[in-house]
């Protein structure tokens, strides 16, 4: 089977109103495509990598389906107590096949389809969204009931969206739009974009380090929250700085140097899988907990901060032992709206 290539999403700032829009949850998983072509079950990347061999279960539940040919767009997420777990998603990808067995019954992935590229003999990528979603909504009675295999939720309404966002909080990634009238289409257009949920945090500044090979500017901020017994720990980075804000950021660091910088979880001091066989100096300033900074950020993982952050603004008036954990908790069941559709 050829790979198709996937609909690409355009980032926006706000998500579009107005009649003609389909509305979907943007899920915190890997965006996956499902092919069959008789015996023959593909599932793959966006970037046309196979992730079959890591989601054994996802297979079954996909070669069980009645329809010997069809091809799915969707996501694939592994539940936990009701939040999806990014950092047991990526634990999925492991060269062993005795822990991809392993984790297929302990951290069940769930594939949840948003859209229908092919089925039986129909080609849809040229059909419209509306009569794509009509399909899929048709062809997902084959799934079953709260099994492997979902209908992800869509709507037409934006106050549903306002209402995803009040049930689920921060657990929600973010959310699509899709224009009805629209093709499946590879290239990134107007007709779908995608608006990534940001939440902010107040965080001590535990530590910093330099530009790269500059001792003259800052490189980046590491970021503190204490945790319940009081400790400081480090959960994530801010780097999103101009040339001349990283000079006249020291100004700002220098009066608190020599702190003893985080008590509890530590900054890595081995490089990432990303900078392996580069020269990469992962030592950094410690400096004492008095500087809050709040920053902008979208998802958590295993406690951390998963991409870096923006900065917002200084808080002066913010004591350090306020800033704390709780902070990346998100109280909201993202499970309630995919058990929904069920």
């Amino acid at each position: 089977m050829t790979p198709i290539e996937p609909m690409e999403l355009r980032s926006v700032a706000e998500i579009p109103d107005g009649a003609g829009w389909l509305y979907e949850p943007k899920w915190d998983g890997f965006r996956a495509l499902a092919q069959r072509d008789g015996a023959e079950i593909e599932l793959y990347s966006k970037a046309g990598q196979p992730l079959g061999r890591y989601f054994p279960e996802v297979v079954a539940a996909l070669a069980a389906l009645p329809e010997r040919r069809y091809a799915f767009d969707g996501e694939l997420v592994v539940p936990d107590e009701g939040a999806l777990s990014f950092d047991a998603l990526q634990q999925r990808i492991h060269p062993a096949a005795s822990r991809v067995a392993m984790l297929s019954k302990k951290t069940p992935a769930l594939y949840l389809a948003f859209d229908v590229l092919q089925y039986g003999a129909r080609e849809f990528r040229d059909e419209t969204l509306e009569t794509r979603r009509a399909a899929l909504e048709r062809y997902a009675a084959a799934f079953g009931a709260n099994g492997t295999l979902r209908l992800s939720p869509a709507s037409r309404e934006r106050a549903d969206v306002d209402a995803w966002f009040a049930r689920v909080g921060g657990a929600l990634d973010g959310v699509v739009a899709k224009r009805l009238d629209a093709p499946y289409r590879a290239t990134r257009g107007p007709d779908a974009v995608k608006v990534k949920q940001q939440r902010t945090a107040d965080c001590v500044i535990g530590g910093f380090r330099y530009a790269a090979n500059a001792k003259d500017r800052v490189g980046s901020l590491l970021l503190g929250l204490y945790d319940r017994e009081g400790r400081l720990d480090y959960i994530g980075f801010c780097s999103a700085f101009a040339t001349s804000e990283r000079r006249a950021l020291l100004d700002r660091l220098r009066p608190v140097e020599g702190g003893s910088g985080f008590s509890g979880a530590a900054p890595d001091a081995a490089p990432s899988r990303w900078n392996r066989g580069r020269d990469v100096d992962r030592s950094y300033v410690a400096l004492r907990p008095e500087l809050v900074l709040e920053v902008g950020f979208d998802q958590v993982t295993s406690g951390r901060i998963r991409h870096g952050t923006r900065p917002l603004r200084w808080r002066d008036d913010k004591p350090a032992r306020r800033c704390t954990t709780d902070q990346l908790e998100v109280p909201g069941s993202v499970m309630a709206l995919v058990e929904q559709n069920s």
